[in-house]
């Protein structure tokens, strides 16, 4: 990767702008639409990635979309971040012809990023896909794909738009987790590859911190997939495998609820709605997962009840005690609510959720990577994965409550 220039030092080196191009060519070579950059934490992908970007306003793109997994991750990292876009560019910039480009102006309330050529960078949130949609690029960033909440819409969306110029391209700078979208980009006969993990970038990482992650992590499976860059298969002993998850379209819904799985102190609250077709099929419908205060998880909860014409909040109380019916019921006093406490074990209880979707009893709809990569990970002697497994907790809640409550113990529905 390029060290960071001063101005001084960037506009001494464009007296050739030919030399500066060739020396600045990071991208690989052949006729490919999506460069995937596949690499662990550290490993230098953001800084990868706003590089590219600029040599595709260097080459003459106009308009380019940055997508990360919340607005606040594009401001912070992709634009303002130390490896961001704002930090790899300067005042005395050219383009392939020589002509001054400059250092870009980032203005937040437009969500934008303009040179002085008039090529403008558009910032956008996997978060609202739709906000994709109509919005044109000869150009896209995608960063950190694999924590994208709404992946395959935010993907597809983006797709759609990048049909500007004689040969749009998409950058894709992620850590891996097993996805389907992830592995479907990987797989595609159009995406070039490169490999990277954090000990390749050692020389600009701070050495307690690589020693830390040595120490830690050096073996574990989420070393593999977090500094190694290794997408990893199904983990031995999972309750669910890819191959269980049925996606198609959803039918006639008898009955719907919203399975609430409260935080425990600071992970995020599980929020999945879910239904029971009138062909007996269990339907997942939205993950609606957040990391909210009470009032706005509550608000949150309430919102899908009434969008989805549900019958049924079934929420925990293990955690909070009334606290979490409270809350729910000052966000509206006359929802239906079933506070349910466990009898048993988290694996216990989602061993009989799991049977139903190796029938094929479940369906999924998109959208739901995130619920679904919490779902490889969780075994029979507990989730393997980082932090709690929240979504799959509303998950299980929501789906023994429309196979028949067998799980629980409950006060009855208020």
């Amino acid at each position: 990767m390029l060290a960071k220039l001063t101005d001084a030092e960037a506009d001494a080196l464009c007296y050739d702008w030919r030399q500066l191009a060739r020396a600045e060519q990071i991208a690989p070579g052949g006729d490919w639409g999506v460069w995937l950059f596949l690499a662990g934490r550290g490993a230098g992908k953001t800084r990868a990635g706003a590089e590219w970007v600029r040599e595709q306003v260097k080459a003459g793109c106009q308009r380019i979309s940055l997508i990360a997994p919340t607005a606040g991750d594009a401001r912070d990292v992709m634009v303002e971040g130390e490896s961001g876009l704002l930090s790899v560019c300067w005042t005395g910039d050219k383009d392939h012809r020589g002509n001054i480009i400059g250092r870009p102006i980032y203005e937040p309330s437009k969500r934008r990023v303009t040179w002085d050529n008039g090529a403008v960078a558009t910032l956008f949130s996997a978060e609202e896909p739709e906000r994709l949609r109509g919005p044109q690029s000869d150009a896209l960033w995608a960063d950190e794909l694999a924590a994208w909440q709404r992946a395959q819409d935010t993907w597809d969306m983006a797709m759609f738009g990048l049909r500007l110029g004689s040969n749009p391209r998409a950058m894709v700078t992620t850590t891996p987790k097993p996805l389907p979208l992830v592995r479907a980009i990987l797989n595609d006969a159009r995406t070039a590859v490169t490999k990277g993990n954090t000990f390749d970038n050692a020389k600009h990482l701070a050495p307690q911190f690589l020693a830390a992650m040595r120490d830690k992590y050096h073996g574990t499976r989420l070393g593999r997939q977090e500094l190694y860059a290794e997408i990893l298969d199904d983990v031995v002993g999972a309750l669910w495998t890819m191959d269980s998850i049925v996606k198609r379209p959803m039918a006639e819904m008898q009955r719907i609820v919203v399975g609430v799985d409260p935080s425990g102190g600071g992970d995020d609250i599980g929020i999945i709605v879910a239904g029971r077709g009138v062909d007996g099929l269990f339907y997942v419908i939205e993950d609606a997962t957040c990391n909210m205060s009470p009032a706005g998880w509550a608000k949150r909860v309430v919102d899908r009840y009434h969008h989805h014409a549900a019958d049924l909040i079934v929420a925990e109380r293990n955690f909070g005690g009334d606290m979490v019916e409270s809350t729910i019921r000052t966000a509206d006093k006359n929802v239906p609510i079933k506070m349910v406490t466990a009898s048993r074990g988290k694996s216990v209880r989602a061993e009989p959720i799991a049977a139903l979707y190796e029938q094929q009893r479940v369906i999924h709809s998109r959208g739901l990577d995130a619920l679904e990569s919490q779902m490889m990970q969780f075994t029979l002697s507990g989730f393997v994965g980082d932090g709690s497994p929240d979504r799959v907790d509303a998950l299980v809640w929501a789906l023994s409550e429309l196979q028949g409550g067998s799980d629980y113990t409950w006060e009855g529905a208020i």
